[in-house]
């Protein structure tokens, strides 16, 4: 498919993956920050962390989120010599709200290049960006807690333009999904986000399952 194709199609394509993850509108050596500027992109990774409690301006409020990863193709570095040259990463955690406020729709409406009718925004499949190309707007932010560090973030997601390819995708395609739990997916997740996934809602009705299976096996008949 043309990459052309694949941006027009990918809001409106129902099948383009078996799961879904829907937005409803209702220890480490420190890595070199990618420096600032507009990359080839690639969403090749999501994780859908699950409904958790966070203090937003000292208020506690509970949020459905995910995390939604990019690979720049173009901008390639050795992290170790066994796996040879690999593509940088940005990533960025999302509520699952399509709400017309919503940073997720901001996003999608600006890489989609039109807004979204209410219809559409009801309950939009996420899983449909995997593998879309995009234009990624990178800048650097100072930390709130150490204002002489700073990080990476996606300031600006557009289509790609006419007449720029994107190379193909490198790394596999990653879906972390509650309603097809893979304990070797979660097992490969970095530890910050495993100690957010675990606090979630949908984490803990997975325990409460298994512990009941558990208790089922040992009934005497």
């Amino acid at each position: 498919m043309r990459e052309e194709e694949m941006q027009s199609n990918f809001f409106n394509n129902q099948n383009l993956t078996e799961m879904a993850i829907n937005a409803t509108s209702s220890g480490t050596t420190a890595r070199e920050l990618i420096p600032t500027g507009n990359y080839i992109g690639r969403c090749f990774k999501m994780v859908h962390i699950g409904t958790i409690k966070e203090i937003i301006l000292g208020e506690e409020k509970i949020l459905n989120k995910c995390r939604i990863s990019w690979e720049l193709p173009t901008e390639m570095r050795v992290f170790s010599e066994e796996k040879g040259e690999q593509p940088l990463v940005i990533e960025k955690e999302y509520t699952l709200s399509m709400h017309e406020k919503s940073n997720l729709r901001k996003d999608l409406k600006s890489w989609r290049g039109k807004d979204f009718t209410e219809t559409e925004a009801e309950c939009f499949d996420i899983t449909k960006l995997m593998g879309v190309p995009c234009f990624i707007n990178i800048i650097h932010k100072p930390s709130k807690k150490d204002a002489k560090k700073f990080y990476e973030e996606i300031a600006g997601i557009t289509p790609m333009p006419k007449g720029v390819t994107c190379p193909e995708q490198i790394n596999p395609t990653f879906i972390f999904d509650y309603d097809d739990f893979d304990l070797e997916k979660f097992n490969s997740l970095p530890d910050f986000i495993k100690n957010k996934m675990i606090t979630s809602l949908e984490y803990e009705a997975r325990a409460l399952k298994i512990n009941d299976i558990v208790n089922e096996d040992d009934l005497p008949f």
